[in-house]
């Protein structure tokens, strides 16, 4: 089985991509059970009896009383309310566990440690590697005890044997099993090793990747940029839910958030397509027309190819009638007819200002 490396430079540059088989890695995540090595993402910890009110006083979620076991999303906004950083946070044994990019490990922790002043909290970088577990198969008897477990867990995070934590991942209760390990670095190739034995295929992001679009989820970095707000990407809702509470305030940008909130018209909104075929297949950063020159939107990032069809971001702005009238093109050019996703996610209307001529990205100056 060989190793092929994530495409470097990208966001999962140093992780594995596949295994040699990328389309039947993303059906075992789907039918069986994989184990996907995300260790490149970064993990950060709070410690500290002010912890979790000092956090909630500097982000979006509402964490000031975030149980024991409890996971969620949270972001730190600029004054714009543009999102900054996004991550996963769980509350276990008195100590707040943050993973994010592998990106915005750096830049988090020097934030967080700015904004300290007089709380009783450390912000630390963590020696811990994540190993991502998806599919129906995690709840097979012999990789329950591979895990220590004897059923799978809800959306609550435990301790484990020798250090780290397991957690059922927030937001994914729609969807197949996801689990995700928090382990020291040390012990992460004795885990994959375990988990292999146990009948767990080894995947990569690719895969995962697959999985996280195909379920809507956003991933700061790839389906952001500089000018995002939390309600373009779906990050609206409170722990398990969503990364921004609405019911707090007095956190940086949290004018932006109500204001788009209580209007009802974010300037953008991600979207999922579905594309049939495989020729002319547009790249990240090509427009999307809808009908014969107006323009849509961009594809912000490509699953190439799902083992079930193709999967899409787009970012858009454009209000929508048919959804068979909307185009991917390249470089401007119309390319084939594409359909959207079911359940009309990409045909329900979407309003927004006056959209441009094709060739003309209305979102310059926002």
């Amino acid at each position: 089985m060989t190793a092929v490396p994530a495409p470097d430079p990208g966001p999962d540059a140093g992780a594995v991509w596949h295994y040699g088989d990328p389309l039947g890695e993303q059906r075992a995540a789907e039918t069986a059970a994989v184990l996907v090595d995300r260790s490149h993402r970064a993990v950060l910890t709070l410690t500290g009896a002010d912890r979790r009110s000092w956090l909630h006083s500097i982000s979006s979620q509402h964490v000031a009383e975030l149980p024991d076991g409890a996971s969620t999303q949270n972001l730190s906004l600029d004054g714009k309310g543009h999102v900054e950083d996004h991550w996963i946070q769980t509350e276990l044994g008195e100590v707040g566990y943050l993973d994010t990019e592998p990106w915005r490990g750096e830049p988090l922790l020097d934030y967080l440690r700015k904004m300290v002043f007089w709380s009783e909290v450390r912000p630390e970088p963590a020696e811990l590697a994540v190993l991502s577990l998806l599919g129906p198969g995690l709840a097979e008897p012999t990789v329950l005890d591979a895990l220590g477990l004897d059923g799978l867990p809800d959306d609550r995070a435990m301790p484990l044997d020798g250090g780290g934590l397991l957690r059922g991942v927030p937001g994914t209760a729609a969807g197949p099993p996801e689990l995700d390990l928090l382990v020291p670095r040390a012990d992460a190739a004795s885990w994959r090793h375990r988990l292999t034995q146990a009948g767990v295929r080894p995947a990569g992001v690719w895969a995962f990747e697959a999985h996280r679009v195909a379920a809507l989820r956003p991933r700061l970095g790839v389906d952001t940029d500089e000018r995002t707000i939390p309600h373009e990407v779906g990050w609206i809702g409170g722990p398990g839910v969503g990364a921004v509470h609405l019911d707090k305030g007095c956190y940086r940008g949290q004018e932006t958030v109500a204001r788009v909130h209580n209007l009802g018209k974010p300037p953008r909104m991600l979207v999922l397509l579905h594309l049939d075929g495989s020729v002319d297949r547009p790249a990240t950063g090509d427009p999307v027309l809808a009908g014969a020159a107006r323009w849509a939107g961009w594809a912000r990032w490509s699953i190439t190819p799902s083992w079930a069809r193709w999967r899409w971001r787009c970012s858009t702005r454009a209000a929508r009638r048919d959804p068979a009238d909307h185009r991917a093109g390249r470089r401007g050019r119309r390319g084939d007819r594409r359909r959207f996703a079911p359940g009309g996610r990409c045909g329900r209307r979407r309003t927004g200002r006056r959209r441009a001529a094709a060739g003309r990205n209305p979102m310059s100056g926002l």
